[in-house]
């Protein structure tokens, strides 16, 4: 379902605009309808940050019309296309100063984003909350070239180990039933006391 929400939020927002959606998230506004927070790079390498609302448009149903309705292609209607997409709030990510996940040792899906002014978000969860950190970071390495600074998350779901990272892991799962082997073997071996 996710890639199909890309592949129609790339379509009908960032095409037209000649970006590329590289992450989203979907969060939590008080206004109606589906709210994303997206991170999108243009052709000069601009990584752009925005809130993207999407809405089902309103049909009106007159009980006295015989009008016949023109219907839409049976993937239109999977896909939902029907969807009206319009971003609300744009932001660089040159411009983010701090990302503030507020408190790294509660599973909180809300964090801080701080431009000029902050900016509260509430990912729909925790999951989606770290996704788009390591997006964000990952994007200020490379097109920054500069670190984001983060504040308040485990670090350890953001930077993933070097053994997982290089390693699939069937090999994570044989080094260590290697090093059960061995101290096995080791425990067995006779010691002499001299």
């Amino acid at each position: 379902m996710s890639s199909l929400l890309r592949d129609e939020m790339q379509k009908m927002v960032f095409q037209c605009e000649g970006q590329k959606l590289v992450e989203f998230i979907e969060i939590e506004e008080q206004d109606p309808g589906r709210h994303f927070l997206c991170v999108s790079v243009d052709k000069s390498k601009q990584v752009h940050i925005c809130v993207v609302t999407s809405k089902k448009p309103k049909r009106s149903h007159k009980s006295g019309s015989k009008k016949k309705k023109k219907l839409l292609p049976l993937e239109t209607q999977r896909l939902g296309l029907i969807d009206s997409y319009k971003i609300t709030e744009v932001w660089l990510l040159q411009d983010l100063v701090l990302l503030d996940g507020r408190n790294a040792d509660v599973d909180d899906p809300s964090f801080l984003l701080h431009f000029d002014k902050v900016r509260q978000v509430t990912a729909i969860n925790s999951g989606a909350k770290y996704a788009m950190a390591r997006a964000l970071l990952g994007l200020s390495d490379k097109y920054c070239q500069s670190q984001l600074t983060l504040q308040n998350f485990d670090l350890a779901y953001i930077h993933p180990t070097c053994v997982y990272t290089d390693r699939g892991d069937c090999v994570v799962l044989l080094q260590i039933c290697f090093y059960a082997v061995n101290l096995v073997c080791l425990s067995l071996c006779p010691v002499q006391l001299d």
